[in-house]
């Protein structure tokens, strides 16, 4: 900590100069045919060391040009590069706003002519999924942000029922997952084929996998951000998805001041359920359905300033009977606003400012051989958020910011009528950061930050340094490591059964937040054309997690701190990748070697009745994905994806027996037998999905899409967990509780006008 502090000082004490006379162009790039602004696209002045990439409101600057005549290039990945014979006289600070041609991503048109092409996303640790690749790549019957993420190296999915995100060992909650610029809690569906992330109104999604930059925190693993469309500024489009599980409709266009866009998403997997239960096929639901809304509008208001309007509304309802006497039911879902200004203050100086809100609802109900359980659980979140970012010269990038808000959590329970746990906490947040880009060379990059967070539950005042270095010895080659503290103030019980029983917990007075390090490093090589292998390991720990006490006989009456239980963990892993982007035949090979491991009191006692290590269930040795998308012809395309990963693990118990404490046996205890906490593994999972696309013309109306697709093509039935049932006379029944366990067929056809 002490080094990178250190490290951190010396570059804000580095003398910051500029050329005199020297010239600066800035501007931002968009989507010629839609007006949308690119984040990530390349600006570079073709033969020189000038260059940059867009930010996230897709706004560049290169400063300290000498005086001259250039070429300068702009690019994109699936878009024509724009070219432009310019000369700069001295002092000279010239706005130039670009729009660039798009192009298929098909055949081997694709040239990537820039060497800086999206540099932020070859970041260590940094993926960009850019939304026509989800809507490229084979999906679980739909285009969608998590399941695509869940293809990648270091990413794992729970289960078939689940999309939630866990990266290089960390559960749910220690991602932070943002849309535009606002928190979401729980952002999935319940029934797991899809995330609440529309593919049609999103226009970026970032995820960074560790060592995340300053301008992050609040979690200790990683972050997603997302980013819907603006909507088209040129021309009113739409497009319209008919689909066997999901039905979509987005459209958008210009307004005098600007633009909107607006899409709605429903499952439409009424039907096949009725098909499956008419079958008898175990694990189908009674009944299930959700939705998602999302709009945003734009005004320009000048051609420095920008305003904008964003909403999100999504809602899950799930009944589904659980053995022969027990169901579920559950209505959940999250709702958001963000009200955002952009303000070009100069060339060299750019802020964004947000005011943030966030709203989650999860109300399950269990009834178990007659018994019912009802929760009540939200989540409300208010935020002020502000980012600047200054451009000195070509050698520095400074970005500083604030992030505040308040924090609302209601909690109650009620077991066979009768009031259970109840917690309700409110706190305010805030957090400060400082962060610079250094450039000392063509060949070296570092990075320094700092973060001071504080949360008011508990007066926690925290500061978080961050460090990462990237070295270029070749254009092709990066050899990057990095860095970072982390403290997490809030916490996710997850449920063992389904993510609307997860709850969510602060820290207090007594509880302290969690805090960890994380360490890595990698390397990435560019071989070719479209073609790209990668690289990284990574260590991280995790100190003072807080959880739930399961031990407790009775919360009745406790202090809150009193509720809890403290542990540690750790993670370590090599992730490894191969992808080809260009060509008939694109994909990726993805594959993790990972460990985590966890430690609460009470948990797997050794001979001196301390704690050990246990694995979580979503700890898994080995993960692999195999992707691939071959273009048939102009109008066919084929394509598969196969996973495979070690079985979660789970508890098996080998017995039980009953306690009595009188001789009419009032007051009893059954005590259930194992030989240790997570002590077995589910059978190995793997599944392949396969689909056809077809595209065309309709009616001259529009280009069409039509898919066809089969998830679980060879009918693997893989486990979701096992239910013990226990006898009077001690023994035990396992019963399997599958995942998707026969082959699932999908028809959508997609109009887009």
């Amino acid at each position: 900590m002490r080094v990178a502090l250190g490290l951190f000082l010396l570059f804000w004490a580095l003398p910051v100069r500029s050329q005199p006379n020297a010239a600066t162009i800035s501007g931002f790039v968009r989507d010629a045919t839609t007006g949308e602004t690119l984040i990530l696209a390349n600006v570079v002045l073709e033969g020189t060391r000038f260059g940059a990439a867009t930010n996230t409101a897709g706004f560049y600057t290169l400063t300290s040009i000498p005086p001259g005549t250039y070429t300068l290039v702009a690019s994109y990945v699936g878009y024509r590069s724009f070219r432009l014979t310019l000369t700069l006289a001295p002092g000279e600070a010239r706005r130039l706003d670009i729009a660039l041609e798009p192009v298929p991503l098909t055949g081997e048109t694709v040239v990537v002519t820039a060497v800086r092409e999206r540099e932020e996303a070859r970041n260590l640790g940094v993926t960009q999924v850019e939304t026509r690749l989800v809507q490229e790549l084979p999906a679980a019957f739909e285009p969608d942000v998590f399941r695509t993420l869940q293809l990648l190296p270091g990413v794992k999915a729970a289960s078939d029922y689940s999309s939630g995100l866990y990266v290089r060992g960390g559960s749910p909650d220690q991602t932070l997952i943002l849309l535009d610029g606002t928190t979401v809690y729980n952002p999935t569906h319940v029934f797991g084929f899809f995330s609440t992330f529309n593919p049609d109104a999103i226009k970026d999604v970032r995820l960074y996998k560790g060592a995340f930059p300053a301008e992050y925190g609040g979690r200790l693993g990683s972050v997603l951000d997302v980013y819907n469309k603006d909507g088209n500024r040129n021309e009113t489009r739409g497009s319209l998805s008919v689909g066997m599980l999901a039905s979509r409709l987005m459209l958008e266009g210009p307004y005098p001041w600007g633009s909107w866009m607006i899409a709605f998403r429903r499952s439409t997997i009424e039907p096949l359920l009725a098909l499956l239960r008419s079958q008898n096929v175990e694990g189908a639901p009674d009944r299930f359905y959700f939705y998602d809304l999302n709009s945003k509008l734009n005004v320009d208001a000048s051609p420095n300033d920008r305003l904008s309007l964003a909403f999100y509304a999504g809602t899950d309802v799930l009944k589904l009977p659980f053995l022969e006497d027990s169901q579920l039911r559950v209505a959940y879902g999250n709702r958001t606003a963000t009200a955002g200004w952009t303000h070009l203050f100069s060339e060299r100086l750019f802020s964004s400012f947000r005011l943030t809100g966030s709203y989650y609802f999860s109300l399950p109900t269990f009834e178990l051989a007659g018994t019912p359980f009802e929760r009540t659980n939200t989540v409300t979140d208010w935020s002020l958020r502000g980012d600047f970012e200054y451009f000195p010269n070509d050698r520095h990038a400074v970005k500083l910011g604030y992030w505040g808000g308040w924090f609302r959590f209601r909690l109650r329970d009620v077991f066979d009528e009768q009031p259970g746990t109840r917690a309700a906490i409110d706190a305010l947040y805030g957090a400060l950061y400082a962060q610079e880009t250094f450039r000392p060379s063509v060949f070296w990059t570092l990075q320094g930050g700092l973060r001071l967070s504080y949360f008011g539950r508990g007066q926690y005042f925290r500061l978080e340094p961050r460090l990462s270095a990237e070295y270029r010895p070749r254009a092709n080659v990066r050899l990057q490591a990095g860095y970072g503290r982390y403290y997490q103030y809030l916490t996710l019980i997850t449920s063992e059964f389904i993510t609307a029983f997860d709850v969510w917990l602060t820290v207090d007075r007594g509880v302290r937040p969690a805090w960890g390090d994380q360490f890595s490093m990698g390397v990435k090589w560019e071989p070719r054309l479209g073609w790209n292998a990668e690289l990284e390991a990574y260590y991280r720990t995790m100190w003072d997690l807080f959880e739930f006490d399961p031990f407790l006989p009775d919360v009745d009456g406790r202090a809150y701190r009193e509720l809890f239980r403290f542990g540690d963990g750790y993670a370590y892993g090599v992730e490894m990748l191969l992808e080809r982007s260009v060509g008939r035949l694109r994909g990726l090979l993805g594959y993790t070697w990972g460990r985590t491991r966890r430690r609460f009191p009470g948990i797997n006692l050794d001979a001196r009745g301390r704690p050990q290590y246990y694995a979580p269930k979503y700890d898994r040795t080995h993960d692999l994905s195999l992707v691939l998308s071959y273009d048939l012809s102009s109008h066919w395309r084929l394509s598969t994806v196969f996973t495979y990963a070690t079985g979660q693990a789970y508890t098996e118990p080998s017995g039980q027996y009953r306690l009595v404490h009188d001789p009419f046996g009032a007051d009893t205890r059954n005590v259930v037998l194992t030989p240790g906490y997570n002590n077995a593994r589910l059978p190995a999972y793997h599944r392949l999905d396969i689909g056809l696309t077809r595209r065309g013309r309709f009616l001259g109306i529009g280009d069409y899409e039509l898919q066809l697709q089969v998830l679980n093509a060879y009918a693997r039935r893989n486990l979701w967990f096992y239910f013990f049932e226990f006898t009077r006379e001690g023994t035990v029944k396992r019963n399997e509780i599958p995942q998707i366990p026969i082959p699932l067929p999908n028809l959508s056809l997609t109009v887009r006008f």
